[in-house]
């Protein structure tokens, strides 16, 4: 049965720069957020953005009616509330389509400075029940992205009580050992304060178990089982691709959420693409949950788990990542093709007479071509490239490149721009 609802749910990526934004919204995203400065709480991000090209970034995103919105969570100290004043009045110039602010006062000086911008209230506000949804929505939020511990039955309590209120969740990307973002590990071991944007994930460290004798002061390494154990803080990657049609039968939640924006960009191609198609095939009536993480493994990823929305934690035995602080995904992303469609940059060793997968935006066509370059072939739904010559754009001819190469290579065909190529390596 399709399901014709008159308001769909909005599909929300990453943008940690220019290129993962375009990227996101040609892949399927309905809107992006990102930010400029340590006010937007991912301050390796936030660097790869700078006003100009943040602006270029909403103006792309525009161009292609879709929104961006501006990631301004930290939470400030008394010294840092003048620039966060100015900070507000420069992103509100750029004429944004959403603040996305934490703290309760950043809420009120945002509506304040710019109230013609709307307010959507971080995860970082850990918003679990309708009390607090309440207080936020009087204060003039128009959209809450809920904790990552809600459930959706209690999605389901909080817009019955507050219909107008919009809800955002996750669906996808790493989850935090803390409660929604309130550790203070990494700032205990490395001085970075992780709800001020400078988090070191010491979460996902190896950790060594000792014990102290109280009579003599000597420590001991306690043994371990071989295999568990070392990574005892790192949390699975949460993955909801599968309960997309759950989610979307209760009718409540607004927008889905992916995670990631120092991630890579094949990650922001990926996950957009794969939620994009879940998202269409639920409209569709159509259920392929086996297709949609078939995909998401191709991901570099912690184990995935599907984090607290349908399940409580006690509820089952597979929510620890004993084993690595992060796996290799099923495939291994060879190319990233430039914006001219012409070259490809090298992503990892790249051979002559070799097939790879050409992973590209789902509204775009790919022409099938065979010439003294290369060829471009379908087997199934699936497109293929194979290089009869390596050649530079400088000419230059090879039987095979490396990642680190930062030589563009030609293709045999004019492809959509940002499309991967990647190989099975399992």
């Amino acid at each position: 049965m399709s399901h014709n609802l008159s308001k769909r749910v909005q599909l929300l990526s990453p943008a940690g720069n220019l290129t993962k934004l375009k990227i996101a919204i040609d892949y399927g995203a309905d809107a992006v957020y990102g930010g400029v400065s340590h006010f937007s709480l991912r301050n390796r991000a936030g660097k790869d953005f700078d006003l100009e090209s943040f602006k270029k970034g909403i103006d792309y995103a525009h161009s292609k009616n879709k929104k961006v919105f501006v990631t301004i969570n930290g939470f400030p100290f008394n010294s840092q509330l003048k620039l966060l004043e100015n900070h507000i009045a420069k992103m509100a110039e750029l004429s944004p389509d959403a603040f996305i602010v934490a703290a309760p006062g950043v809420v009120r000086l945002s509506k304040k400075i710019a109230p013609e911008i709307p307010v959507h209230l971080s995860t970082q506000a850990n918003v679990l029940n309708v009390l607090d949804a309440e207080v936020f929505y009087e204060m003039g939020v128009k959209r809450i992205v809920a904790a990552r511990e809600l459930s959706l039955k209690d999605a389901i309590e909080i817009k019955k009580y507050l219909p107008d209120l919009e809800l955002e969740i996750f669906v996808h990307g790493s989850m935090c050992f803390a409660f929604s973002g309130r550790c203070l590990i990494s700032s205990l071991q490395n001085g970075r304060v992780p709800n001020r944007g400078s988090c070191a994930n010491d979460c996902r460290f190896d950790y060594e178990y000792y014990v102290k004798n109280p009579d003599n002061g000597v420590m001991m390494r306690l043994e371990e089982e071989e295999g568990i154990g070392t990574h005892i803080f790192n949390s699975k990657d949460l993955n909801l691709a599968s309960h997309i049609k759950e989610i979307l039968d209760s009718g409540v939640i607004d927008a889905l959420k992916i995670e990631g924006r120092t991630k890579s960009t094949y990650y922001a191609g990926l996950t957009a693409r794969t939620y994009k198609l879940a998202i269409e095939d639920y409209y569709k009536g159509i259920y392929r949950p086996d297709f949609y993480q078939n995909e998401l493994h191709t991901l570099k990823n912690r184990g995935f788990t599907d984090g607290y929305l349908i399940r409580r934690p006690h509820e089952k035995l597979d929510t620890q990542n004993h084993l690595t602080a992060i796996s290799e995904g099923s495939y291994q992303v060879n190319g990233e093709v430039n914006e001219d469609g012409k070259y490809f940059l090298c992503k990892y060793t790249t051979k002559v007479g070799y097939p790879y997968e050409i992973v590209f935006p789902t509204d775009k066509q790919i022409k099938c071509v065979e010439n003294e370059i290369g060829k471009i072939y379908q087997e199934g739904e699936k497109f293929y490239l194979i290089l009869n010559k390596i050649i530079l754009e400088n000419n230059k001819e090879l039987t095979e490149i490396h990642s680190g190469n930062i030589n563009p290579i030609l293709l045999p065909e004019i492809l959509p721009p940002y499309t991967f190529l990647r190989v099975k390596t399992n």
